[in-house]
């Protein structure tokens, strides 16, 4: 089977050239190289790979330089500021890049936004956790935008221990997958885990998910490097590569199939 992460954040160091907007609890650098050595250490044949917006905000020039180096390996998502007047013509200039394969907004709660913008036939990637209502109004008034939803549409930590109820939101998840519009990220499991490796309690909220969205709508991602301090990259890989939770055609389609499928990419190894 071909696996894809349908999320991952590749980064520089931070130098005067490309300096970060913010310093995360991340690793000093994550580059495209060390990704695909960490990809091909558990194999992962390709990522998503989203421009990581805390350090670069708007600015994907570094996943741009990462997948012309590794065109096999990535497609690229792009984060876009829908307060910008000139939106349309940013994601009509990004639809050119090669490699591109979507756009990323964020309606957090910390957002203040509300995106209005959506028409485009490019897959709009939506951060909203902690705020399903918000994203859930988003995609109901724009049925005829691809949505994908970003990290289970909840929120998950950046440092252990997940929160004492890290799934208080499942039931309006569960609700969301009535949209035929939008799938959903099955991306950071791991990070909302209240046990050590392997995470056994991460599987019967998930068979939820999977029951509600359908595996053909349910994307298996990382989210790596954002999950750091709460999982390495072969922590977050293999528990989906070793469950008897899923059969090997359940595995397939969500560890590969629905991401080429929401994305119309697949990596080419050589």
């Amino acid at each position: 089977m071909t696996i894809i992460d349908s999320q991952v954040h590749v980064y520089e160091a931070n130098t005067p050239k490309r300096p970060w907007h913010s310093v995360p609890n991340w690793p000093d650098h994550v580059t495209g190289g060390e990704m695909v050595a960490a990809m091909d250490k558990v194999g992962v044949d390709g990522a998503i790979f989203i421009s990581a917006f805390s350090m670069y905000q708007y600015d994907a020039s570094y996943a741009v330089e990462v997948q012309q180096a590794h065109p096999g390996r990535f497609a690229i998502v792009k984060p876009v500021d829908p307060d910008d007047p000139a939106v349309a013509d940013v994601i009509a200039d990004w639809k050119k890049t090669p490699g591109a394969v979507g756009i990323r907004i964020m309606l957090t709660k910390e957002a203040n936004r509300e995106p209005n913008d959506a028409r485009h036939d490019f897959p709009v990637n939506v951060l909203f956790w902690g705020n399903v209502d918000a994203g859930t109004a988003l995609i109901d008034r724009h049925p005829d935008t691809r949505f994908i939803v970003d990290h289970l549409g909840i929120l998950q930590p950046r440092v252990p221990p997940a929160p004492p109820q890290p799934w208080a939101d499942l039931p309006k998840v569960l609700a969301l997958a009535k949209r035929p519009n939008a799938v959903i990220k099955v991306s950071g499991a791991c990070t909302l885990s209240r046990e050590p490796y392997p995470f056994p309690d991460i599987w019967d909220p998930l068979a939820r998910v999977f029951d509600a969205w359908g595996f053909d709508r349910c994307l298996w991602g990382t989210d790596w490097t954002r999950a750091f301090a709460v999982v390495n990259y072969e922590q977050a890989v293999e528990p989906f590569l070793k469950t008897d939770r899923l059969s090997d055609t359940e595995r397939a389609m969500l560890m590969g199939g629905a991401c080429a499928k929401a994305y119309g990419w697949s990596p080419k190894k050589g």
